[in-house]
């Protein structure tokens, strides 16, 4: 009984520190926010998950080490929950991205993206004006299509060699017009319209050499974020299996805690439970 408490004890004493880190960048994010989209809409799942996790290492600590039966069931039912929303994540994350990816252009190393290639909830999520403005916002404060400069010793980087880059889906869609557009190359983030034929494509129209514009408005730059979406879900969802079997084993340790504190309450003559409860047994 005392291996399983010190065990559950300690595990929760080490995510009890660990959410200290994340409950504080949540509050960093929150004194650099300044108004910025990105930042607040970044701010509020973070001190949720901090603060859930911080309450429930409290109570799974405090529950061991004082065999507090009622923090303890507490403890298993947030457990349980926590397990649920880690398995619901998992099965979501595969059910909505399971559609969509970029296609191949002659003569270009990198990918293009067509929003119509997507479908479902997070199309619609990430189309919708409301979030859009926010998702737009962040993808301009990472500065991936300032990133995109490059010089060949010394030499501004040529047509050719920029066309044989490997881009990220964002850096692809945001940072410059569609290729089927015909726009003529001038740097990376430059590009010229002139002589060029029209074309169906809307985005043709939503590009601006304004660096602070870009293609952010342009369809192609949300199939970017899309397929960026995609390929960070799947990986998320690889790190939830992960701990998702770690959680497990973890719940059956506090659930045999539970069973063994209850069965010597019950043992116990009246009036000598609440002095044992008063004694630590994490030591």
């Amino acid at each position: 009984m005392r291996r399983s408490n010190n065990l559950i004890g300690l595990l929760n004493f080490i995510t009890l520190v660990l959410s200290v880190p994340v409950l504080g960048g949540g509050i960093w994010l929150g004194t650099r926010s300044n108004g910025t989209e990105c930042l607040k809409f970044l701010l509020l799942p973070l001190i949720i998950i901090a603060v859930s996790i911080m309450v429930t290492s409290l109570a799974g600590l405090a529950g061991a080490c004082y065999r507090n039966l009622f923090l303890m069931s507490l403890y298993l039912v947030a457990m349980i929950l926590i397990m649920l929303v880690f398995l619901g994540f998992i099965i979501f994350a595969y059910a909505v991205t399971d559609k969509g990816s970029g296609r191949e252009t002659e003569n270009r190393a990198y990918l293009e993206y067509y929003l119509e290639d997507y479908e479902g909830w997070l199309k619609e999520r990430v189309e919708s004006d409301e979030y859009w403005t926010k998702i737009s916002s962040c993808v301009e404060e990472s500065k991936l299509c300032r990133k995109l400069g490059r010089t060949v010793n010394g030499v501004p980087e040529t047509a050719e060699t920029f066309y044989l880059r490997n881009l990220s889906p964002i850096q692809s869609g945001c940072c410059k017009p569609p290729t089927e557009c015909g726009y003529r190359y001038e740097n990376q983030t430059v590009w010229s319209s002139e002589g060029v034929v029209g074309s169906n494509n809307t985005d043709c129209r939503k590009w601006s050499n304004e660096q602070s514009l870009l293609c952010y408005d342009c369809d192609s730059c949300k199939a970017g974020v899309l397929a960026t979406l995609k390929k960070t879900w799947r990986r998320v969802s690889v790190v939830n299996i992960v701990v998702l079997l770690f959680l497990f084993p973890v719940y059956i340790v506090a659930y045999a805690a539970y069973k063994n504190n209850r069965r010597i309450d019950n043992c116990q003559p009246c009036g000598e439970t609440k002095i044992i409860k008063l004694r630590p047994l994490c030591y």
